[in-house]
């Protein structure tokens, strides 16, 4: 270690806040948070590293600190950072699936589309959606039972989707903003749990359809039955409640560490995003870190509920994301949680399996 870098270590301050490790050159190596710097930075050069850590500290020349008044601000500031100089020795998100979602556009004709991304643009988003085909499947099914606009929204010629009963018609006549209103909040319903409500309102329609011997008209809703059981059978059913929530647990072994997050909507497992890190300085740091960058992602949708372990500071993350994060003690959330952590172990055992194989065949 270089004796001025000795010599700055003590100068360290107890305050929360950032510390940006760089080489020689003065590229930036390594960005970390702690509520105490004094602590978290003299660590990495008086206990005995190994992995990723080790290699990091071989390098560190110089490091700055940016003191903060609170945790909360620091890995604020942290994320903020990372994003922004991707330093090498950080644990980046990976390019994965990007999901999809269901969309309700912000505008005077409302449409109802399937989407990759997530933009703040007042628009309804519901989802994640794992299959494609599944959520194209569910669009189609609202469209024909509670139709928004499906075309462009210029009155005139009836378009084609209003004669399929599948446009509200705007194309055709004056469409008010109650009627959207009642449609959007019919449709927020049913993706928000309200699959059973749309199932007896079907029952009723198709046997007054009957019972006015309309018999074609009771085939077409008898098949819409058909479709909405389709589109929701895949979805394993595991929690009572119809709430929207990820669960996130994760399985250390060394300087590796696998992360799961399981995606929750209507009691029903519809997605997971799954990672391997090796990683450095604390572990659980290093998680919270990774869960505000996730839920920056574009491409990431925040639950109304996070479940995490208890290792990890609820009250830091519920400020820092602005949701509730909760750690469940018993019944299907613990359960849940119990679920995810062994699918972690499972991943993680199975990566060094794959580095042991690696190693196989350079021999």
């Amino acid at each position: 270690m270089e004796t001025e870098l000795k010599q700055k270590l003590k100068t360290l301050p107890e305050r929360p806040g950032c510390y940006i490790y760089r080489d020689r050159r003065g590229e930036i190596l390594y960005i970390g948070k702690s509520k105490n710097l004094k602590k978290r930075v003299k660590s990495y050069f008086t206990k005995t590293q190994v992995g990723k850590t080790a290699r990091l500290v071989r390098h560190i020349y110089d490091y700055e600190l940016i003191i903060t008044d609170s945790e909360q601000e620091a890995l604020l500031l942290e994320m903020t950072l990372i994003m922004k100089y991707q330093p090498p020795y950080n644990v980046m998100l990976k390019d994965e699936i990007r999901y999809s979602y269901l969309k309700i556009t912000n505008e005077e004709n409302p449409h109802l589309e399937v989407t990759k991304d997530i933009e703040k643009d007042g628009a309804l988003y519901f989802g994640p959606y794992a299959s494609r085909y599944l959520v194209a499947e569910t669009q189609e099914f609202l469209q024909k039972i509670y139709p928004l606009c499906h075309c462009s929204g210029k009155k005139g010629r009836p378009c084609f989707y209003y004669h399929l009963g599948m446009c509200i018609g705007p194309c055709a006549r004056d469409v008010t903003k109650e009627e959207y209103d009642a449609q959007i909040k019919r449709i927020s319903s049913f993706l928000n749990g309200g699959q059973k409500d749309v199932k007896r309102d079907l029952e009723k329609r198709m046997q007054l359809q009957m019972d006015n011997l309309e018999f074609e008209r009771a085939k077409e809703t008898h098949e819409l039955m058909h479709v909405l059981d389709r589109v929701t059978e895949k979805q394993k059913v595991i929690m009572r409640d119809s709430g929207h929530r990820d669960v996130v647990h994760f399985a250390v072994s060394g300087q590796f560490c696998a992360i799961q997050v399981f995606f929750v909507r209507n009691g029903a497992i519809v997605g997971r995003s799954a990672n391997v890190f090796e990683f450095v300085s604390d572990v659980n740091d290093m998680i919270e870190s990774f869960l505000l960058t996730f839920y920056h992602h574009p491409n990431h949708l925040l639950p109304k509920e996070l479940l995490v372990p208890e290792q990890l500071d609820t009250k830091l993350l519920t400020n820092a994301l602005g949701i509730k994060v909760r750690v469940p003690k018993k019944g299907e959330k613990k359960a849940l949680l119990e679920l995810v952590h062994e699918n972690a172990k499972s991943a993680l055992a199975a990566h060094f399996k794959m580095l042991d194989y690696a190693d196989e065949l350079e021999d």
